[in-house]
């Protein structure tokens, strides 16, 4: 059953990073500020002080205006930095400028700040290839996020940030995937659980 699962999610996974590297520049911009509207409408709503969000690729819908927003208006930002241990380090704010991290990957850099840092945020936004409208979501395989979500104590609301097309009836879940309250995309908020 989990071969199968893994053989999906691969699968599952490829498509959808071909349909994101054929996104036009225009469209990609267009999401950009979409989401930026919506994640600052989430976490006004919220009352976040204080959240962790990723730097995205330029093939992910693009936080980049959100955490530009979010800094200007006093809002603490962690960002994850990862580790070869497979645990996520954090550091606040973009001071440091940006590195390339273990994969390939910019990240902030930053003081590091350790793995439990991301306990004293009111508001998680993770990276997603997919989300189902369970709350399942398709991470990229590494399993980053999943132990950082499984580890927490006491967790935040925790929302996938995918585009439009990427929020899906179904995805292959594994019993180590951790599920998220909500999804953020260009055009819609979506609450999947009372928290």
């Amino acid at each position: 059953m989990a071969a199968t699962a893994d053989k999906a999610k691969r699968a599952l996974r490829a498509e959808i990073r071909a349909r994101r590297r054929s996104l036009s520049s225009t469209k990609a911009a267009l999401a950009g500020e979409g989401l930026r509207r919506n994640l600052q409408t989430l976490v006004t709503a919220r009352g976040a002080q204080s959240v962790s969000c990723y730097l995205s690729t330029p093939t992910e819908p693009s936080t980049r205006p959100f955490v530009t927003w979010a800094l200007a208006h006093g809002i603490r930002v962690l960002f994850p930095i990862s580790r070869d241990d497979g645990l996520l380090d954090w550091t606040a704010g973009e001071q440091g400028g940006e590195a390339t991290g273990l994969w390939g990957i910019s990240e902030p850099a930053g003081e590091r700040l350790g793995p439990r840092a991301i306990n004293d945020v009111d508001l998680i936004l993770v990276p997603a290839s997919a989300v189902d409208t369970q709350g399942t979501r398709l991470g990229w395989g590494r399993g980053y996020f999943d132990k950082t979500l499984g580890s927490l104590e006491k967790r935040p609301p925790v929302y996938a940030v995918v585009f439009d097309n990427e929020v899906l009836p179904d995805v292959p879940k594994e019993a180590h995937d951790q599920p998220v309250n909500g999804v953020v995309t260009p055009s819609r908020i979506l609450d999947f659980s009372c928290d």
